[in-house]
């Protein structure tokens, strides 16, 4: 009797242990199926990581660009003010030299340039407004003044830069723009 009583509690102990198994096996399955997530987890973080890390670097070279830009602009609004001093004098602009003698006939005024259509949006405005200035600069450069000439195309060559250098801004600005919303 005493061998079938031990026998049932060994019974009842190997029931206990084997249920007690069955529990520990669930739960270390649903330890890996977590494990699992967290190395997806970690991956994924990991790419973005190296997404932020190439944005950053989108960033420091835009900055400067941006600078170069920068600079550029400050140029060319000084190089504005002077050509807003020359149209402010118009054709009173003497250079610098030695006196030459008097001329028999005075040059003919430079033609005015026909106005230009009203254009659709701003960007065409402002194109329109800049040749417009080009036009009036290069009717102010006459052959009988070779001095003024030589800065009305410094001056020009800078508007255009001017002009160049805010688009290359403009379109460095909408990639950055998508850069960051895209991330």
């Amino acid at each position: 009797m005493t061998g079938m009583i031990l026998d049932g509690i060994l019974m009842l102990l190997l029931v206990a242990a084997l249920g007690y198994g069955v529990r520990l096996e669930r739960k270390l399955a649903a330890l890996r199926a977590g494990q699992l997530a967290f190395a997806s987890a970690v991956t994924d973080l990991n790419t973005a990581a190296g997404r932020a890390e190439a944005a950053l670097a989108s960033l420091r070279a835009s900055g400067q660009e941006t600078d170069l830009l920068h600079d550029r602009i400050i140029k060319a609004r000084e190089v504005k003010a002077q050509l807003e001093t020359l149209i402010a004098r118009g054709g009173e602009y003497v250079p610098a030299r030695a006196p030459e003698a008097p001329r028999a006939v005075a040059p003919a005024p430079a033609p005015r340039p026909a106005p230009v259509a009203p254009p659709v949006s701003e960007e065409e405005a402002r194109a329109a407004r800049m040749q417009a200035l080009a036009e009036r600069i290069q009717g102010m450069a006459a052959p009988a003044r070779p001095a003024a000439a030589s800065n009305v195309h410094a001056i020009l060559g800078a508007l255009t830069a001017n002009q160049s250098a805010k688009q290359s801004l403009n379109q460095a600005r909408r990639s950055l723009d998508d850069d960051l919303f895209a991330a």
